[in-house]
């Protein structure tokens, strides 16, 4: 099994792009590729074992140990990718925390509304057809690229917070044990959940009276005396995510717990300069962190789900020991 190369080893002026088949191109603006809203096939032999219930009025995912509560256990929040709490990939892979030790709490972030399939056009399909039905087929690509935009407009921080804040306060009440345990709650995140992992580690200043909104200051706000600012976070003890989307790099900034990262080599959704500068923002702040970057497989890769290539198969596994290890060591 080929190591996963640590990310300061890999200049993005020495990468060459690698192409994965079905994989999604670089696109301008906001968005997800498919591997964040489509499931790969289940891999056989595998169902999930938890339950869907509500927690603190959000529903959610619940998997736990088959020795809870007789033997302690941890909190761990599995923040999924768009396609959710309902997707049998996801709830296998929180299965799988929950058999290491874990009370796996995974909440619905987009309230019952999971992302649209945004599977691009098969090269396959375009073969042999005319220019007309190319143009029609490429379109309904574009047209698919919309449709994932106006959802991503939907499910903003200022609407994902809120359900995170609720479904902590509810863990920190009926799991206290679990919490109590592990001195804090742990978070793994994956793709669309990725982003949120590093804002649960974080703290940030927000208005007391505001909500939070995630909306730009002015500077007359910025330059106030900070008199009506109340500080949030961090929410977890510590994070790891996987191929997270949507991130900047101010989502690396006042981060207050250990993190970790699996990344893709030249991931169009999470680029390397985003990825670089964040890495500078953590050693500036003593933020302690790891960053594995694995070539060779696509966006998507480290979630439940069956591949044919050997190397893909190979690095999910490690992915999964990366983010527990850390988790479990922290």
């Amino acid at each position: 099994m080929t190591e996963a190369d640590v990310a300061t080893k890999a200049p993005e002026s020495d990468a060459q792009e690698t192409v994965i088949p079905g994989d999604t191109p670089a696109q301008t603006g906001p968005t997800m590729g498919e591997h964040c809203t489509s499931d790969r096939p289940t891999p056989a032999g595998q169902a999930p074992n938890g339950e869907l219930r509500k927690l603190g009025g959000v529903d959610v995912y619940l998997a736990k140990p088959d020795t809870y509560p007789t033997n302690p256990s941890k909190l761990l929040l599995l923040l999924s990718s768009g396609t959710g709490i309902k997707s049998t990939n996801n709830q296998i892979q929180a299965d799988k925390f929950a058999d290491e030790g874990f009370v796996v709490v995974m909440p619905d972030l987009f309230e019952g509304n999971p992302a649209p399939n945004s599977s691009p056009i098969p090269d396959a399909e375009t073969q042999g057809t005319s220019f007309l039905d190319m143009v029609k087929l490429k379109a309904a690509e574009i047209a698919k690229s919309f449709v994932i935009d106006e959802w991503l407009a939907r499910h903003t921080e200022e609407k994902v917070m809120p359900i995170l804040e609720k479904v902590i306060d509810a863990c920190k009440a009926e799991f206290a044990d679990a919490v109590g345990n592990g001195g804090g709650i742990y978070a793994v995140g994956y793709c669309f959940g990725g982003r949120y992992i590093l804002l649960l580690a974080s703290e940030s200043s927000r208005r007391a009276s505001s909500g939070w909104t995630g909306a730009q200051k002015s500077k007359d706000e910025e330059a106030g005396d900070g008199t009506d600012l109340a500080k949030k976070g961090p929410y977890i003890k510590a994070g790891a995510l996987a191929h997270a989307t949507l991130v900047s790099t101010d989502d690396f900034q006042g981060l207050k717990v250990p993190v970790s990262l699996v990344c893709v080599e030249n991931d169009p959704m999470f680029p390397d300069s985003v990825r670089e500068t964040g890495e500078d923002i953590m050693s500036k702040e003593n933020v302690e962190h790891e960053v594995q970057v694995y070539p060779g497989v696509p966006h998507g890769f480290a979630v439940i789900g069956d591949y044919d290539e050997a190397n893909i198969k190979d690095a999910q596994a490690t992915a999964f020991e990366q983010m527990l290890i850390w988790i479990k060591e922290h």
